[in-house]
């Protein structure tokens, strides 16, 4: 007897506490009569699209940051997040022959889990920083506060974000046409860069080709609009519950604050408000999987999430670290294959992998991340399954947060240009590199 408040009767970890009930249950009293951000129509078209990569026909790529900000937020920054989206995405399409769907972290990854309800900045102890939905940055305990308005910017700002990507993806700047314009000038100068523009002019000599084979590429909408989706981490289940709608069509429940959303690795318990929750909506869904996850429970989890075994409704996606994939992601394959589901597999290869600097500043080495796609590739190629995708936090900017790759940013050079409100984020370089990287272990 599921409804969308159904998960207000189990345990519900990672929630802010709220100090001001009136004032929550306004906000959310707005957000219930405001228009959904996505619909469900769209929903079932990335389902559609996810489950060719369960089968073995497309390759997910999900990227974006690993927390947005309500300060940093304009049109260039959207943009140029977007230009890097594309960029791998011709990589790995034309490298590897696959299409590519393409699922933004962004217009809603507002909200972060926190191992600790308390941190230390600058030698002082502070409530933890949950994302711009819930509280701010700054180092003031007043800032601290969660703030229920938050959720209400969130929403606006996410508003905003989904109605730039659409007139980008749907207006002309995705056309393949474009390809040189999505290069930004620190990756162009760089020898992934050049190794992109070579690609970029082979697709316009091949554009070039058919047009004058009398082909009318006017009329392949393919080549001059792309699909792209977005996905956040429902993590906040008073606002997931206030977006939630009934599709007029199907009558069945839909969280309208995003095309797909995950349920993370701190609250993934099968008997959890999460789960609860997102068993009923009808949405596809990812469940982060992290090292202690034993194959039963997976199992459980795909049971509950997915009861019908539909493909491209469950994306499973590993956490396991560079040191340890190729040991726990086997069991965990031939386990859930075994019991009918029908998933997509796609590596997480950050969050198992951050560490702290010597500095005090998160950070990761391109190394570790390309190490664990690379064991992630290979337990799938020696159990002849399908490695389905990558789920990365990157960033359009140029920022040094993640250690080596093209430039080969060193521990010393953190703090240059380290700009994320928590996690570090993969520069535009490194993730073209990436990019090259995984069209070639997919060629193979």
């Amino acid at each position: 007897m599921w409804s969308p408040d159904s998960w207000q009767s189990r345990e519900a970890l990672q929630q802010p506490d709220w100090p001001q009930e009136a004032a929550l249950k306004r906000v959310l009293s707005e957000l219930r009569a405001l228009p959904p951000l996505v619909f469900a129509g769209e929903a079932r078209h990335l389902e559609s699209a996810l489950a060719r990569v369960a089968k073995g026909e497309a390759f997910l790529l999900q990227a974006g940051d690993c927390s947005e900000s309500f300060a940093e937020f304009s049109a260039d920054q959207i943009r140029d997040k977007l230009k890097v989206i594309l960029q791998m995405a011709v990589v790995l399409t034309y490298g590897a022959g696959v299409p590519v769907v393409k699922v933004g972290r962004i217009a809603g990854q507002f909200a972060k889990p926190r191992s600790s309800a308390t941190e230390i900045v600058d030698g002082i102890e502070l409530p933890s920083f949950r994302g711009h939905m819930v509280n701010d940055d700054s180092p003031d305990p007043l800032a601290r506060i969660p703030d229920p308005e938050r959720l209400l910017a969130a929403y606006h700002q996410s508003a905003a974000t989904l109605n730039l990507l659409r007139a980008f993806t749907k207006g002309g700047f995705a056309d393949l046409t474009q390809v040189h314009a999505w290069n930004q000038e620190f990756v162009a100068a760089s020898a992934q860069g050049r190794r992109y523009e070579s690609i970029a002019g082979e697709i316009e000599a091949a554009l070039r080709f058919m047009a004058a084979c009398g082909i009318d590429l006017s009329t392949e909408s393919n080549l001059h609009q792309v699909d792209f989706w977005t996905s956040h981490e429902a993590l906040l289940l008073v606002y997931e519950e206030a977006l939630t709608r009934r599709d007029s069509l199907t009558g069945k429940y839909y969280d309208c604050s995003a095309h797909l959303l995950w349920v993370g690795e701190r609250t993934r318990q099968l008997d959890g408000a999460h789960v609860e929750f997102l068993s009923g909506v009808c949405n596809p869904l990812g469940v982060k999987i992290g090292p202690e996850a034993r194959p039963e429970e997976v199992v459980a989890l795909c049971d509950k999430l997915d009861p019908q075994a539909v493909p491209g409704r469950l994306t499973l996606i590993t956490r396991l670290g560079a040191g340890r994939v190729e040991e726990l992601l086997p069991p965990l394959l031939e386990t859930v294959k075994n019991s009918g589901h029908e998933v997509v597999w796609a590596c997480d290869p950050m969050h198992a992998n951050t560490f702290l600097s010597d500095g005090g500043l998160k950070t990761r080495r391109f190394d570790d991340v390309l190490a664990e796609i690379r064991g992630f590739f290979q337990v799938h190629k020696k159990l002849g399954s399908w490695p389905g995708g990558i789920h990365i936090e990157l960033t359009g900017e140029n920022v040094t947060e993640c250690l080596g790759g093209l430039g080969d940013i060193l521990e010393d050079q953190l703090d240059l240009r380290y700009t994320t409100t928590c996690d570090p984020r993969l520069n535009a370089q490194q993730a073209i590199d990436l990019s090259f990287r995984v069209a070639e272990l997919l060629r193979a």
